[in-house]
């Protein structure tokens, strides 16, 4: 954490800021985030990283930075971490010929990814992966804490770390949704600017 504040320090007053309530997806977020509004019927992810492991939330669910319009959320990793499937189902999509990143809007299309299907239709996606770094192809079944890839830094980042987001398509138009997951302290939905223990 001392590094990020020494080598980033206008990222983390940007992300003190954090959630924005411009829309009623971004309002919810926040809400469910400060346990305003509770519910207990969605999915529970798992940590995508290894047990007995903590990594830093640098970007929450429409952090002011660059999730404006993202339900997503960034782990801070260093390079060639193992990162684990935070659910089960089928890879959809994935790239990992990449070897560019870089924190220029040039890299948006960079980046290495992996998407997985769920079973109710949902997909989750990893982003700024490690080149060459994937283990699994289109078509594999994936099991919850299966290991599909290592982090990385490509695509538009400043630093390495794990892009991870959740959606579901509804009328033909992708929907972010924010996500519970199970952490050392029970289950929760994330807040940014903490360490979560799997």
């Amino acid at each position: 954490m001392v590094k990020i504040i020494i080598f980033f320090p206008a990222i983390i007053i940007c992300f003190s800021s954090c959630v924005t309530s411009r829309t009623a997806e971004q309002k919810q977020a926040r809400e469910l985030q400060k346990g305003k509004i509770t519910e207990d019927t969605s999915h529970v992810y798992s940590l995508p990283y290894e047990n007995n492991t903590s990594h830093f939330l640098i970007q929450g669910y429409y952090s002011a930075f660059s999730h404006k319009q993202r339900a997503a959320l960034d782990f801070v990793m260093k390079q060639g971490t193992k990162i684990l499937a935070a659910r089960g189902g089928v890879v959809v999509r994935l790239k990992e010929n990449s070897n560019k990143g870089g924190w220029s809007k040039k890299n948006l299309s960079k980046a290495n990814y992996v998407i997985i299907e769920h079973s109710d239709g949902t997909r989750s996606g990893y982003w700024h992966l490690q080149q060459n770094g994937v283990f699994v192809n289109v078509g594999d079944s994936i099991k919850i804490g299966q290991l599909i890839a290592l982090s990385g830094k490509t695509g538009y980042a400043a630093m390495p770390h794990l892009h991870f987001m959740v959606w579901k398509v509804v009328g033909g138009n992708w929907q972010q949704i924010p996500t519970r997951f199970s952490t050392s302290k029970g289950v929760r939905y994330l807040k940014p600017l903490k360490h979560y223990r799997k």
